[in-house]
């Protein structure tokens, strides 16, 4: 197979590639420390980061945490059934694909001009099992067959927002539809002070599954920073001890809350519904100084 045009543009001298896509300016930034290893921007705002010749490495914190969970799912190596909503560079699909050989995989991104540039510049392994479908995250979700996924994550942005009709306890009824028995679903949240969205999404899901658990970083947890929290749900016990360990031993280590703690940090936040749904709070302009 012949070298990737974003393989050859890197070993040339890379150069940012920039391209109006359906969600705003994308660029493809080359990681200087890392031989094929590219940042996707959209907007300003970073997005994803890819190592083709290492996809099991996880730049971007939350998906470091996204990828604990990927790790936690099923036993080291089985495959999985995972729906990624939300695709980005593909980066946490690719790590399935690394980690979890044999893994089949549904990404439903909306933006289709984005999936374009991504598998152009980024290309896929073919050997890889990932289907792509460009529509709205809630609609490709509707189309997965009941009981299918072992795994569903959300990780969807809009202008930076998480869009209102992915934060609702219809949303997650139609999450448990998707997942098997024992299924895990995990969410990539972003908040600031005073943490309504964080607080509400947590109760949400707990209107909708029996076990959760919350990864953040402990300064976003006490509402001094905006930043990401990824929720993990399911219905039955969480590795909360070992999902507490691989987010202690990171680079920024993050603290785990689950049970009566992370029910009190909730504040007694009503569930969220279809008819009460607002998107996401917009990040400050400092988050992307």
């Amino acid at each position: 197979m012949g070298k990737s045009k974003g393989g050859r543009r890197r070993q040339a001298g890379a150069e940012p590639v920039v391209e109006s896509v359906d969600g705003g300016l994308a660029e493809l930034i080359p990681d200087r420390e890392r031989a094929r290893a590219w940042t996707l921007v959209i907007d300003g705002a970073p997005q994803s980061h890819v190592d083709l010749d290492d996809p099991a490495y996880l730049s971007f914190e939350y998906q470091r945490r996204l990828g604990h969970v990927i790790d936690l799912v099923a036993p080291p190596g089985r495959p999985v059934h995972a729906v990624h909503l939300g695709g980005g560079a593909l980066t946490l699909a690719r790590y399935v694909a690394a980690t979890r050989p044999r893994s089949t995989q549904q990404v439903v991104e909306r933006d289709g001009t984005l999936v374009q540039l991504v598998r152009r510049e980024l290309p896929l392994d073919p050997n890889a099992r990932i289907r792509v479908r460009s529509t709205d995250a809630r609609a490709g979700l509707a189309k997965v067959p009941d009981g299918w996924a072992d795994l569903v994550i959300t990780d969807v942005f809009s202008g930076a927002r998480t869009p209102a009709h992915l934060t609702s306890t219809e949303f997650l009824d139609d999450v448990r539809r998707a997942l098997g028995p024992g299924g895990v679903y995990a969410a990539n949240l972003a908040d600031g002070p005073p943490l309504a969205h964080l607080r509400g999404q947590i109760a949400t899901a707990a209107a909708r599954f029996e076990h959760l658990a919350l990864v953040a970083d402990p300064a976003v947890l006490r509402g001094k920073r905006f930043g990401n929290a990824v929720l993990v749900a399911s219905d039955r016990p969480l590795p909360v001890a070992e999902l507490t360990r691989l987010a202690a031993s990171d680079p920024h280590p993050a603290r785990v809350e689950h049970g009566r703690t992370l029910t009190d940090f909730t504040g007694g936040a009503a569930p969220v519904t279809d008819l009460a749904a607002v998107a996401s709070p917009a990040p400050p302009a400092s988050v992307f100084r």
